[in-house]
């Protein structure tokens, strides 16, 4: 069925009486609106070393009225075309240095230019570029470059894009609330490791198939997000860049030995225990890790082709898979998560 055009809904006038009756009888309970899918790119180029920042941005808002809804007056609607230029505009006048800065110049924006706006709610994913280098510690000139990653010489304004994660964040702000809600997450790492994982003496009932494990391949695509409760201390990029590397470092472990992961569950606390110890300005964590299970490709009844066991090919299986989460919390903090 099509939706009635808007132009004949004008001669369905109801009676006062009937519209303030029906009005009674029901009430908004959440709402917004915004612009979605903004892209930008920030180009900072101070000198000869440039950096750039390119940002997907969302931006909503919520109006204290409901006449927009209810009547259809759209006198304290903040166009979503405005809104997206305003990203732009306050882009070239301030610059972009994160994603959580930009989001939180953009919510006290709309905040303070706009009374009757009671909620802004800002989403910004950052796109996943990485300066160029290669492996030459000195300059054309035989001289040492000071722009340097490990052994690595960085290029002054050359980047590649490298999909490892992504970088994302929501800011929340209310009107007349001191309180300001940043959330920053991690979403899109995929990660595998050979060995050093293993399932055992889980419910052995009628139920069970599976065999014990002690020793699988161990492969998830980490989601993880984390709320702030203090953001004037925190930098940002380095906080984020810390997490990430905390996940990594509790599931591989050192690189020459590893480390032992007896189940995904545990893997998982390790990693947002660490983040809370490290971090004192987060407030709590939330972290998923699905199982990407790979199982053993059966050779037993190909002796004659490939004899002896096989621990070397696997057959890679998307669905069904297992999922576990856990939010982690410093008591008595309440969060948006």
């Amino acid at each position: 069925m099509l939706a009635t055009p808007l132009r004949q809904l004008s001669s369905l006038k109801l009676p006062t009486a009937m519209v303030k009756e029906q009005s009674q009888q029901y009430e908004i309970t959440n709402k917004g609106y915004g612009k979605d899918a903004v892209k930008v790119m920030h180009i900072n180029r101070k000198g000869l070393v440039h950096s750039i920042q390119e940002l997907e941005v969302g931006t909503h808002l919520k109006l204290y009225s409901n006449k927009d809804y209810m009547q259809g007056n759209n006198s304290d609607v903040v166009a979503t075309d405005s809104q997206k230029n305003t990203v732009y505009l306050l882009a070239k006048k301030h610059g972009i240095e994160s994603p959580e800065k930009f989001a939180l110049l953009l919510a006290n924006h709309f905040l303070k230019t706009y009374a009757h706006v009671e909620e802004a709610h800002v989403h910004v994913e950052a796109y996943p570029w990485q300066r160029m280098g290669h492996d030459n510690c000195q300059d054309n000139n035989g001289n040492n470059n000071s722009e340097l990653s490990g052994n690595r010489l960085l290029h002054n304004h050359a980047f590649i894009f490298t999909p490892t994660a992504m970088h994302y964040c929501d800011v929340i702000l209310t009107q007349n609330d001191p309180k300001q809600t940043v959330m920053s997450g991690i979403k899109g790492l995929r990660v595998l490791k050979t060995t050093q994982s293993s399932f055992v003496n889980f419910v052995d009932d009628e139920f069970r198939t599976l065999a014990d494990q002690h020793d699988r391949i161990f492969s998830t695509v980490v989601e993880c997000s984390w709320e702030y409760s203090d953001t004037k201390s925190v930098d940002f990029l380095h906080a984020w860049q810390t997490v990430k590397d905390i996940v990594l470092r509790n599931f591989a472990g050192d690189p020459r030995v590893g480390i032992p992961s007896p189940s995904v569950q545990h893997t998982l606390y390790l990693s947002e225990k660490q983040v809370l110890d490290v971090l004192p300005q987060v407030s709590v964590i939330s972290m998923t890790m699905p199982n990407k299970h790979y199982f053993n490709f059966d050779t037993k009844p190909f002796q004659n082709l490939v004899p002896g066991e096989n621990n070397e090919v696997f057959i890679p299986i998307d669905k069904p898979h297992g999922t576990i989460y856990a939010q982690l919390s410093r008591k008595s903090l309440k969060s948006h998560l």
